[in-house]
């Protein structure tokens, strides 16, 4: 991995958030030159404390995926593209398609037509999400499962998935697509609860306030911690046979209730309750949802490897240690 990744030239967007900030360490560590894009709004997760350290090793770009001509400063020269750039928000996608439109479809656009003309040898990885599925027809769920995304955000991440792989089978540009499924572990944005519950569940708990759990609490979500998410994404690129395709990964299927319990378990305090789901979030819940993750086993050898338990321990050690740079 360490001699794929050195001295390549690596564009991420999105990175200065949750999971490309994590990737942006672990592309640095193998001695790939890096260079992230990334708006910094302060809803979204862009956090410079995310890249303490990196300052010197790494080009930062303040700017918009949406604005061409910030793209055409800092494209040049990529090798390769994680595209980690979007909105995950299903409220906010309800509240304000327009902008969920440009961020999550016409920005892809943007970056797949340069690379087109360009950077034709470029090989792009787009973050996908479960979302594209909507509520589940049949666990667990496989790439063949239909798309039937219960919000805007659903649909235009799908959009923006299939123009990657459309570009792949018209043009030839080398481009694939991992759907994550729900993610947690440190650098996570927890000013609020709108791009994942898990996390906010972890906040609440340190904040020794009641978790409340919409519903029964018994919905099942696939979780991953955020080490083995990234660890899909340098394996698919390094590998030949991931191009054209789009892939399901996986992690611990558990209800949000028991992933409560073991969080109050490892950090040996804290409390929920059950409360009725409120109206907006009964148009976009999704029920039980499970990845079968055996596309990508196949393909590229990649399985989760971190415990929940081990997972949660580095994520409490890294809040407790960091509060100040994420309430």
């Amino acid at each position: 991995m360490k001699d794929f990744y050195k001295n390549k030239n690596i564009l991420v967007t999105g990175g200065a958030g949750f999971i490309g900030s994590t990737l942006v360490r672990k592309l640095v560590s193998f001695g790939a030159n890096v260079k992230i894009i990334d708006t910094f709004f302060d809803d979204q997760g862009g956090n410079e404390f995310n890249l303490k350290g990196l300052e010197k090793d790494i080009k930062i770009f303040r700017g918009d995926t949406r604005n061409i001509k910030d793209l055409e400063k800092i494209l040049p020269n990529s090798e390769i593209i994680f595209n980690m750039a979007g909105t995950l928000s299903h409220v906010d996608s309800m509240n304000n398609p327009w902008r969920d439109l440009e961020i999550n479809t016409i920005s892809q656009i943007n970056i797949l037509e340069y690379c087109r003309k360009k950077l034709p040898e470029t090989k792009i990885l787009f973050a996908g999400t479960r979302n594209q599925y909507g509520r589940a027809q049949y666990l667990p769920v496989d790439e063949k499962h239909p798309m039937i995304p219960t919000d805007t955000n659903g649909i235009n991440k799908h959009a923006g998935e299939q123009y990657h792989l459309l570009y792949y089978r018209d043009f030839g540009l080398k481009s694939c697509s991992i759907r994550i499924s729900n993610t947690y572990g440190p650098r996570h944005q927890m000013k609020h609860p709108r791009q994942g519950v898990l996390n906010w569940f972890i906040r609440q708990l340190i904040d020794d306030q009641t978790v409340e759990l919409h519903g029964t609490g018994n919905q099942i979500r696939d979780i991953n911690y955020v080490d083995d998410v990234v660890d899909s994404f340098l394996l698919s690129v390094k590998s030949n046979k991931v191009w054209g395709n789009a892939y399901n990964i996986g992690g611990n299927p558990i209800s949000l209730k028991d992933f409560v319990k073991k969080a109050i378990q490892i950090l040996e305090r804290g409390k929920y309750k059950i409360i009725e789901m409120p109206q907006e979030r009964k148009k976009v819940e999704i029920g039980d949802f499970v990845a079968d993750y055996s596309k990508i086993t196949h393909d590229i050898r990649w399985k989760p490897k971190v415990s929940l338990e081990k997972g949660l321990k580095k994520t409490f050690d890294f809040y407790l240690r960091n509060k100040k740079y994420y309430w």
